[in-house]
């Protein structure tokens, strides 16, 4: 998986997944599960990131957090080889979770830098997970993402997810899938091969030979 370079007809677009959420049935995971869903029918090869799968250390601000925890450098490693990233993280006091914003802390320009970014997320009030997806697209943007306009928030997640991780609401559904797809489309884009052959062509093109309208 190489995203430094562009998709070639035939290739795949990569779309990973993080959500911001440690728990054993995590409904924020759910969520992010269902928008790779729609990635995967945009036929994205998708991978959900387990944050507990990576053990990773406190940012401390020295630079050698990678050196000490190798959990650091297989994460980065596997942000850097997607096209596209959908985070998810339940609201926690007004905000993203304490947890994801450490795993972005631990990266940076050289992961997302480019990439298409789709957000999701949880709550388990009525209110739902505005002010965590708000906080969470500045972030993106300052690490040089793209982030796409569409985003969803479940409120009250309790009540609509079983511990199968199945959302009882359809339309709450098709849109995670919808964000999913859209990040998809928007990352084979921006690295198609063919896409910026033809942007190189449009660029090129001679000026319009009938002159200016009036």
């Amino acid at each position: 998986m190489k995203t430094n370079q562009d998709i070639k007809q035939g290739e795949q677009v990569v779309i990973v997944g993080i959500s911001g959420s440690l728990r054993e049935v995590s409904y924020t995971r759910m969520a992010v599960q269902i928008a790779l869903e729609g990635a995967q029918e945009r036929d994205a090869a998708v991978k959900m990131l387990d944050l507990r799968d990576y053990d990773l250390v406190f940012c401390d601000g020295s630079g050698d957090e990678g050196e000490r925890a190798p959990g650091v450098l297989r994460l980065r490693q596997a942000v850097s080889e997607a096209h596209g990233v959908i985070l998810g993280s339940p609201e926690y006091h007004g905000s993203f979770s304490g947890v994801l914003k450490n795993a972005l802390d631990l990266m940076g320009f050289d992961q997302f830098g480019g990439k298409i970014v789709g957000l999701v997320g949880v709550s388990g009030g009525s209110m739902g997970a505005v002010n965590a997806l708000n906080d969470l697209r500045r972030v993106a943007r300052w690490v040089h993402a793209w982030v796409i306009p569409q985003q969803v928030s479940i409120p009250e997640a309790w009540n609509h997810f079983d511990d199968e991780g199945r959302l009882d609401d359809e339309e709450l559904a098709e849109r995670l899938r919808e964000v999913g797809r859209q990040v998809a489309r928007f990352a084979y884009l921006h690295h198609s091969e063919q896409a910026r052959q033809f942007m190189a062509l449009w660029e090129q093109a001679l000026a319009n030979p009938g002159g200016d309208l009036e």
